[in-house]
């Protein structure tokens, strides 16, 4: 038997950091989020070798173990042997031997929230492999559980929740490790013109969070005056951006994500540098109004919004520098699995 699953990557619109503990344990955290038409993917075939293969392909992470009960964290593919350890801590399954292979459609650090989705990914096969009685809300608990407790991965919570979820969800993030997804029902003429006004460049700079969030989580604990408001500020563009998308109120939409992109840069250095600013000197000489870019910063992606009847102009003069743009279009289904039964191997 074959399982495989699929979990959609996210574009962060408003509120980003908030869901960041101590944050989110102290004032509350409130995200807008959207998921894309970029996944991550994970495959679990039965094998009868007595062996456990893993195979990243993202990392290039090759390994082979025995069956046993845990996985050592050490040897790469920490994210697909923090699953597992997690799965069978917590359910109990007998050890058996299988091949898992994953991949994602965009690279490892670029803000679209890979790692967590990939975490979310991996546990909807096992959960469909083995009949685990788990939902969105568990999936997301779960995965945040493993990535953030068992592997010490720095992060917030929202990209475990909107990979489970999927669609546009305004989420909210409370005391003891309260979530609240919130699904947004957008008009098909407000996705259609978001998805027209909206860029998605890649920087061709990818980066570890970890430090910036890391950053951004002492300057909280520490009482930091001036990081602490711009989080107030970006947690309250959530809300306001939220009500401009369902009455589909464009330019405020546009507002909201340029004042949020300024008060985010408060938060930590290190959030933009010359790369980025680069591509925002480009980007908006050539049309966009607005811009931000998605996840911790220092990299990535970057989200332009633009008049759609300057897109292909602003698109060509980000192609003098060395990223490019991604097409990408909103998506409705959160993670999901699917078994495949073989009835005939294919002859040789």
């Amino acid at each position: 038997m074959i399982v495989r699953s699929k979990a959609p990557l996210r574009l962060g619109l408003a509120g980003g950091g908030s869901d960041v503990s101590p944050y989110s344990e102290t004032y509350g955290g409130l995200v807008l989020n959207a998921t894309i038409s970029l996944y991550a993917y994970c495959t679990i075939e039965e094998t009868d070798d007595g062996c456990i293969s893993i195979v990243s392909l993202d990392s290039g992470c090759n390994c082979v173990y025995p069956v046993c009960g845990e996985l050592p964290l050490s040897g790469g593919a920490e994210l697909i042997k923090g699953v597992y350890n997690r799965v069978m801590r917590d359910f109990g399954p007998v050890p058996r031997a299988f091949r898992i292979t994953t991949y994602n459609d965009a690279p490892a650090g670029s803000g679209l929230g890979t790692s967590s989705t990939m975490v979310v990914c991996i546990l909807k096969a096992f959960a469909e492999w083995l009949s685990l009685p788990l939902g969105d809300y568990e999936i997301a608990r779960l995965a945040y559980e493993t990535e953030r407790l068992d592997l010490g991965l720095s992060g917030g919570k929202q990209d475990q929740y909107a990979a489970a979820f999927g669609g546009f969800n305004f989420i909210e993030f409370l005391s003891d490790d309260r979530v609240i997804v919130n699904p947004l029902k957008v008009k098909r003429w407000i996705c259609d013109e978001l998805e027209s006004s909206l860029l998605l460049y890649f920087t061709g700079k990818s980066r570890s969070s970890a430090r910036i969030i890391d950053e951004q989580r002492a300057n909280t604990a520490s009482g930091n005056e001036e990081a602490i408001a711009a989080m107030h500020l970006i947690k309250q563009s959530a809300v306001d951006m939220k009500a401009a998308l369902l009455r589909g109120d464009m330019a405020e939409f546009s507002r909201i994500l340029g004042s949020s992109w300024e008060n985010k840069k408060k938060m930590a250095s290190g959030i933009t540098n010359a790369v980025i600013q680069q591509a925002f000197d480009v980007a908006c000489a050539a049309g966009a109004k607005a811009g931000k870019v998605s996840g911790a910063g220092g990299g990535g992606f970057i989200i332009f919004f633009v008049d759609p009847v300057d897109k292909k102009r602003v698109e060509e003069a980000l192609k003098g520098l060395d990223g490019f743009v991604l097409p990408f279009l909103f998506t409705d289904g959160g993670a999901h699995g699917w078994k495949i039964y073989e009835t005939d191997k294919c002859q040789k």
